[in-house]
């Protein structure tokens, strides 16, 4: 009896461990990204996760002179560099060039998904202290060089999108949208900020983007959700997973646009005028899926988080469910694949690269951590159509590749991009510490 004992007992520690290796084990990519892309990307059943497929790329930094590589036709070089963790651009009006150095705020390590958080950010190159602070950049003789840095403003609180409309600088910080009073030359602002709107903060998307209309009359600012999928329950969303518009005279906001798990890089297609956002999907559902996206956003629009993606595909994880929103989730328009961490955004419209770019939209792609291969860790290009749409059947193009190393270590990760004052474009790159400037040969 005894002898039968300890072979049940022998064959349940083997299961056991048998079933704890395969649940440790990664979700590799069963298709080439290329099929993830576009206006109709191959949406796979998923492949759900109770402990994540876990690749990000360790920052290393640059070393030995080492730059990204540029597409063909185009070439780099630093505009900027020893700076801290330069996450977001804007440039003034005089051609100034703004940078948020930022990070997170300290997070509070509650459960095991702190920890892994935590641990991804690491070896990410993410888990630096936030400088809080926005640095004034300037190229004070044209040589593509910004010889002139300047801690603009200081004391904020992670900010990250940055905005001049009516003689104020709005700042959008993680839990606040800021303004000073600003004058377009001044190099150091000494005004106390004044608040205009709280913002929900915490959580695991901290970075707040902010878009200002063209008739300077709103703001727009991009909220992420605080965990992946409503992990802490729906209610703790609560004004997340959005853009916001802002009216800041009155100092009151409403939900432009709902169900978007991380909308971060925002601008204007410059023949539609319509409102684009770049997009960071959901996790844990393999290497595959869900990917992530640029899509116009119109007032009212809901994009499904977190009950669906991708136009109604459910995601059975979260409860209570919500067949109601089905048939009104919105389809994005352009997938740039899955896991690439889309975030920074900028169109065409001033850029001078050549006729390869002129008229389409620069995604800074910030690199995965839940897929494996890894993915993005690099800026595309999508070509758009004259009607205001990316040209039917097209993919993203490479255009600053070279961030990850032949042992496969980050380098720099690009986030921010905008063009400059001569139609050069500018990435930030947070683990690099650098602002590169692309410009054609």
């Amino acid at each position: 009896m005894r002898k039968h004992i300890l072979i049940i007992l022998a064959i349940a520690i083997v299961a056991g461990g048998a079933a704890l290796w395969w649940a440790f084990q990664p979700d590799p990519a069963r298709l080439p990204i290329a099929a993830v892309q576009g206006e109709r990307p191959k949406i796979t059943p998923p492949r759900a996760q109770t402990i994540p497929t876990i690749a990000v790329a360790d920052a290393v930094g640059w070393k030995d002179g080492a730059t990204p590589v540029a597409a063909a036709g185009l070439q780099v070089a630093a505009f900027a560099s020893g700076l801290n963790h330069p996450r977001w651009l804007y440039r003034l009006p005089n051609g100034d060039i703004l940078v948020a150095e930022t990070n997170s705020p300290p997070r509070a390590t509650k459960g095991i998904a702190d920890v892994v958080m935590g641990y991804l950010m690491t070896k990410g190159g993410a888990a630096v202290a936030s400088p809080n602070r926005i640095t004034l950049l300037r190229d004070t003789n044209g040589d593509g060089v910004a010889e002139a840095k300047t801690v603009l403003i200081g004391g904020l609180n992670s900010p990250t999108g940055m905005a001049l409309m009516g003689g104020y600088l709005y700042i959008a910080d993680t839990d606040a949208l800021l303004r000073v009073p600003f004058t377009v030359g001044q190099t150091k602002i000494d005004a106390k900020p004044e608040k205009v709107i709280a913002l929900s903060g915490g959580g695991n998307h901290w970075a707040r983007t902010l878009l200002a209309d063209p008739e300077g009359k709103y703001l727009y600012v991009g909220v992420g959700s605080s965990t992946n999928i409503a992990d802490n329950g729906i209610a703790a969303e609560k004004n997340r997973a959005a853009i916001l518009q802002v009216d800041p005279q009155a100092k009151t906001f409403r939900v432009y646009g709902a169900g978007l798990r991380n909308p971060q890089g925002m601008a204007f297609e410059p023949k539609s005028g319509a409102l684009w956002v770049a997009v960071n999907e959901r996790d844990m559902l393999g290497s595959d899926i869900v990917p992530d996206y640029i899509t116009r956003v119109g007032i009212g629009d809901n994009f499904g988080w977190p009950w669906y993606y991708w136009g109604g595909h459910q995601d059975f994880r979260v409860q209570p469910e919500n067949p109601a929103l089905q048939e009104y989730s919105k389809r994005p328009d352009f997938a740039m694949g899955p896991h690439v961490a889309a975030l920074g955004l900028a169109f065409a419209t001033d850029a001078k690269l050549g006729p390869k770019y002129t008229n389409g939209a620069f995604v800074g792609e910030h690199g995965s951590w839940n897929r494996v291969p890894v993915s993005g860790y690099k800026v595309a290009y999508v070509p758009f159509g004259d009607r205001g749409f990316p040209i039917k059947g097209t993919k993203p193009v490479d255009v600053l590749t070279g961030f990850l190393n032949a042992k496969g270590e980050a380098q720099g990760r690009p986030v921010g991009v905008i063009t400059d004052a001569t139609g050069a474009l500018l990435v930030a790159d947070d683990v690099g510490n650098t602002i590169w400037r692309v410009r054609a040969k």
